[in-house]
């Protein structure tokens, strides 16, 4: 199986024979275990509050302790007090050096290429690859009995000059947090040069989901599990901003560990995880593609380990309940795509994706055939399984039909009557031609299409974004006739979606009084910050 094929299998639900898996009703690992231990203390006041508590002197693995869900958790649905904080009683996190590297990436490469051999077949292109590979690997070996490998490194090329790759891994390495001596995220940004770290040095949801994925494909599972299990337990937690509290299941945007004295003793410390519902954000944004992006990373967990146990936890398939259950709560919406506010996604400032963004509706489409995969059947489960099959269906018909441009599309808008009142209107949202930019009729080319940035009524954003678009390509919410489309549109305008820069976020970028007007005169929202 080619590299490019095994990602696809591993990120998404989008064969379902690579997806689907046995889901075995045993729960013999039901609960957290851990080092740690669940004990009352004072805060302030007579009330007594649990908080979690570690009393390794080394650190704590995920996996090697035994804990209770906090004060109910997610089966009492009883949120926890915000002041409550998960605390590990450590007195210094050991060293992060010493994290196996593992072999080179020849090995891994072969390894993984096996396992991924799901179904017992390759095509010859395959097993050319994989002879190649192979080939790759002996010659590695060969090398590095003849001392040519740079110590430190773990790449096969020789001459002990690092490779692109490896300084890559080394920047990510050196990103990675620590809760009590075990990995549990990378942050979100790292700038040697800038004093002003605002929110930058926390780990973020969405922004570690693309190290997770090099982890799991890396083989390094572990600081995966520990990253799920601990937003997990963060979502159960009280979420208040002015006297309101939003929807159980919401997970945070990011958290932060932080070391703060022990009670009681001034002179010891203690890590805390202190997490951000967006309460303290920017703007104040709800993250809600945060409970999305968990869901898709903990099937991707599952599919690279093939530990299916972390899945079949009575506290995982309750968050992952808890998750659903507020994605389709009955609204006043008539659309089965998701409804959101500015900035709930993506960069967290505004962009004039207020509505039904695509980017929110193929990570919800991902994240509902990863949650399908992954529900055991029962009764407390089969009306949740229901409702999300029929919001698939739904789902993917209205952003393939409505939500696809392309040249064809494009002259049937020019000619779209409006004002259109009956039940089998072909103008079903009431667009008027004159809405249509003149740098699309331009820039569409003859061949190629891709699906816009948002529809409402009487409104079809026509930038070209980028994640939307490719992630609606990787999870089979595009067709395939889509898919090849919106891969010959990027090949066509490469020039303007790449060139010499990063895949660009969105295509055109808002200038002059478009953007002063949509982004609220955000100088961290220009042009250039788009790239």
């Amino acid at each position: 199986m080619g590299t490019s094929e095994a990602v696809l299998h591993v990120l998404t639900g989008a064969v379902p024979q690579f997806l689907s898996s046995d889901m075995c009703s045993s729960n013999s690992d039901l609960v957290f275990y851990s080092k740690c231990h669940i004990k009352s203390v004072k805060k302030k006041g007579s009330r007594r509050l649990p908080s979690l508590k570690c009393s390794s002197m080394s650190g704590c693995q995920i996996g090697s302790y035994r804990c209770k869900r906090l004060g109910g958790g997610l089966h009492g649905n009883t949120a926890i007090d915000r002041l409550t904080l998960l605390r590990c009683k450590c007195q210094q996190a050991e060293s992060a050096s010493g994290v196996d590297i593992g072999e080179g990436n020849g090995a891994w490469f072969v390894d993984n290429a096996k396992k991924l051999n799901l179904n017992g077949s390759m095509n010859s292109e395959d097993i050319l690859e994989f002879k190649t590979v192979e080939q790759l690997k002996s010659e590695n070996e060969v090398s590095m009995s003849n001392g040519k490998v740079g110590t430190g490194t773990n790449t096969i090329f020789t001459g002990g000059v690092d490779s692109v790759e490896d300084e890559a891994w080394k920047l990510l390495r050196a990103s990675m947090v620590y809760y009590c001596g075990s990995p549990v995220g990378t942050i979100a940004a790292n700038d040697p040069t800038s004093s002003n770290v605002l929110n930058y040095d926390q780990v973020f949801i969405r922004d570690f989901i693309p190290s997770g994925i090099a982890f799991l494909l890396k083989g390094e599972y572990d600081i995966v599990r520990n990253f799920i299990l601990h937003t997990l337990q963060l979502q159960s937690w009280e979420k208040t901003m002015d006297c309101h509290s939003p929807g159980q299941g919401l997970m945070p945007a990011s958290f932060k560990v932080r070391t703060v004295p022990l009670d009681g003793d001034d002179s010891a410390t203690e890590e805390v995880l202190d997490p951000d519902f967006g309460e303290a954000a920017i703007g104040r944004v709800a993250p809600v593609d945060s409970g999305l992006w968990w869901i898709i990373l903990l099937r991707a967990y599952g599919k690279c380990s093939d530990d299916l146990s972390v899945q079949e936890r009575v506290d995982v398939q309750t968050g992952i309940k808890m998750i659903l259950r507020l994605c389709l709560a009955d609204g006043f919406d008539m659309f089965p795509t998701l409804l959101v506010t500015d900035g709930s996604c993506m960069i967290d400032r505004r962009m004039g994706i207020h509505g039904h963004p695509l980017e929110i509706q193929a990570l919800f489409y991902s994240a509902l055939l990863c949650a399908r995969e992954m529900l055991i059947p029962g009764d407390g489960s089969a009306d949740l399984i229901r409702a999300l099959n029929n919001r698939l269906v739904a789902l993917s018909f209205h952003i393939r039909e409505y939500y696809w441009i392309d040249m064809r599309k494009l002259n049937e808008i020019y000619r779209y009557k409006t004002e259109e009142y009956s039940y089998d209107a072909v103008n079903k949202f009431n667009i008027y031609p004159d809405q249509i930019s003149p740098w699309l009729v331009e820039w569409m080319p003859n061949k190629g299409g891709y699906l816009i940035g948002n529809l409402q009524p009487a409104h079809m954003d026509f930038r070209f974004f980028s994640l939307g678009n490719l992630w609606a390509v990787v999870s089979g919410l595009a067709t395939i006739d889509q898919s090849h489309a919106i891969l010959d549109l990027i090949e066509t305008k490469w020039a303007d979606l790449v060139a010499e820069m990063p895949f660009k976020i969105c295509y055109p970028a808002l200038e002059g009084q478009e953007w002063q007007i949509i982004t609220g005169c955000d100088p961290k929202n220009t042009s250039l910050s788009h790239a």
